[in-house]
């Protein structure tokens, strides 16, 4: 993974979007520079609650229509042998906790004085994959969200 030059001590400078990498759909979540970012929701595990707890599983999911079948919920993808990486993408599944929807639960997470993304869903005891969220700049320099040992310190704005 190289560096990512617009992440200043791992703070995101830019927003999060959606691009079609490799294939139309479904869309891959990326960063992008100078770019506020598309608005998107946090759904707790508990919906009734209306609470988004740290360190607790939650759905992430883009606020926007797409031409694309598959939702915009945030999930892992396969792992991708090519680049020995994990990418987040969408297509996941809103609720419905357990091991059939486990690629679609995420984390935040207090880090020092900001947050990071983590995966490392508690929905079910399947013994499954926990690591942070950074960013991974591919081939074609598209700053891809992806599994990491390091964490991408995060901020949050009201859309």
């Amino acid at each position: 993974m190289k560096d990512e030059p617009y992440a200043k001590h791992g703070i995101l400078f830019g927003g999060l979007g959606l691009a079609s990498i490799g294939e139309l759909c479904p869309l891959d979540v990326v960063a992008v520079k100078d770019f506020q970012g598309l608005p998107f929701t946090f759904t707790p595990i508990n919906p009734k609650k209306d609470v988004v707890r740290v360190s607790s599983d939650l759905n992430i999911q883009f606020s926007v229509k797409t031409k694309c079948p598959q939702s915009t919920v945030w999930q892992l993808d396969h792992f991708d042998a090519k680049t020995g990486q994990w990418f987040v993408t969408t297509g996941g599944v809103l609720g419905n906790p357990g091991w059939q929807t486990l690629r679609s639960w995420f984390k935040i997470e207090k880090y020092d004085a900001d947050y990071k993304l983590r995966y490392c869903p508690t929905v079910t005891t399947y013994k499954h994959l926990c690591k942070d969220v950074w960013l991974y700049v591919d081939k074609y320099g598209n700053n891809r969200l992806a599994l990491s040992d390091v964490p991408m310190r995060v901020r949050f704005q009201k859309a």
